[in-house]
């Protein structure tokens, strides 16, 4: 009953014509109205979506700050993680082959003795009749006793025992070379060879089926790039490790043993891991546990700063040994000094690469060595060395690292400065003599 009403009510309403015109006026202008607006929003479309993004990304960029350094944070987080993860995981893989060496040796034994033909009143005849005389000790050798002198590293290329470590470490023919390896175990080792080019030295201790360490690819290293050393530091604290980065590639010193010795090691590794006294012939090992270097010197006074042989120098030295059971060397046969802007405008040279041949401070070190392959190729001291199989020797390619990769009884080419005149010489290269 009540929608019949309703129903009248509007037939009502609708029937008054003032109504109904005003009604449908304002509802056709509404709709015009609209269709206007809408009109403009379209045609405005690009600049009113621009302002809305702008004023989105304003806000959603203000209220994400905290997200965004927590992510920040996160992510280097993260990366720290991974490299921790790296680190540990490689030396865990490597840590088993890398040996300590303790350096024994006879040493005189002393003892302290009273000579009674040598007592004396020290104080003379100051006061005579009185005995003042007091014992004046004497030592003389009593024998000889076995004492460790000395430490070093190295660490395993097979897995029948051949290790690799630095000449320094065991140039002492009459002293015994005591290995330890992870395992706490002592092995006697000898040594297989010393390399007459390089400071490296094979030695060899009995047994089988020890682990030992891949070596990597020391050419593609970048500055930079993270390392880590293992070694007997300080000839105390074995298996020591140390992380860090390559500092520089491609570094030239003059490395001393403490005794007067000293040997010139050019494209040798710079890295700040830290190296120290007993570190020498242990691994530098790149985050895959890969060898890249022999841990070789350090600067006294010093911090961080230690140096490697890059293993690809060595790796012709270690198949020499499991091959012919020494290390057979090509070598040149001359002594030489690098050339350089300086070296040039001093001696009013007319070239400012390549090598110089020229004596040592001695008599005993001549120029060229007499039956060498370049005293056979007709090489003389002051002549310079420019190229060697057209590879021009510059600060990038040392004429010691060129020989090193060739092979013996391989023929090179050597371009000359010969009384200022440039000449090709062909040199057969023959196996240097181990020393």
């Amino acid at each position: 009953m009540q929608e019949v009403n309703i129903i009248k009510f509007f037939k009502k309403v609708f029937a008054n014509k003032d109504f109904a015109s005003i009604f449908f006026t304002n509802l056709l202008s509404l709709l015009i109205i609209i269709l206007i607006g809408f009109s403009l929003v379209w045609y405005y479309r690009a600049n009113v979506f621009g302002y809305f993004a702008k004023e989105y990304l304003r806000e959603a960029q203000n209220g994400n700050n905290d997200e965004k350094a927590t992510a920040e944070k996160i992510i280097e987080k993260q990366l720290i993680f991974s490299q921790d993860s790296f680190v540990i995981d490689a030396v865990k893989k490597t840590n088993p082959a890398v040996i300590s060496i303790i350096i024994s040796q006879q040493v005189p034994k002393y003892e302290a003795y009273i000579d009674p033909n040598q007592q004396q009143n020290p104080f003379g005849d100051l006061f005579p009749g009185f005995n003042f005389n007091i014992p004046q000790y004497q030592y003389r050798q009593n024998g000889t006793e076995k004492k460790e002198i000395g430490g070093g590293s190295g660490f395993f290329v097979s897995s029948d025992g051949l290790i690799v470590t630095n000449k320094h470490v065991v140039d002492q023919k009459n002293a015994e070379y005591t290995v330890f390896t992870n395992d706490g175990k002592k092995h006697i080792a000898k040594v297989i060879a010393r390399d007459p080019v390089l400071d490296i030295a094979l030695i060899k201790i009995e047994g089988s089926g020890f682990p030992y360490l891949a070596l990597g690819d020391s050419d593609p290293l970048q500055v930079g790039q993270s390392v880590i050393a293992i070694g007997n530091a300080l000839g105390e604290f074995r298996n020591t490790v140390s992380v860090g980065v390559i500092s520089g590639l491609a570094r030239s010193i003059t490395a001393g043993d403490g005794s007067g010795n000293a040997e010139i090691l050019d494209h040798v590794i710079q890295t700040d891991a830290a190296i120290n006294p007993g570190n020498s012939g242990g691994p530098l090992l790149n985050l895959r546990g890969e060898v890249i270097g022999v841990n070789v010197a350090i600067v006294q006074g010093s911090q961080n700063i230690g140096f490697a042989l890059p293993v690809n120098s060595v790796k012709g030295a270690i198949e020499s040994v499991k091959q012919t059971g020494k290390i057979v060397r090509p070598y040149l046969g001359i002594r030489y000094v690098t050339v350089n802007a300086e070296m040039k405008d001093k001696n009013n040279l007319t070239v400012d690469y390549g090598v110089l041949v020229k004596a040592g401070a001695t008599a005993s070190e001549l120029a060229v060595a007499p039956g060498s392959p370049a005293d056979k190729a007709g090489i003389v001291e002051n002549d310079i060395i420019l190229e060697v199989d057209g590879v021009k020797l510059d600060d990038k390619a040392s004429l010691s690292s060129i020989i090193r990769e060739k092979t013996i009884g391989q023929v090179i080419n050597l371009k000359i400065l010969h009384r200022g005149a440039e000449k090709n010489v062909s040199v057969t290269l023959e196996a240097a003599k181990d020393n």
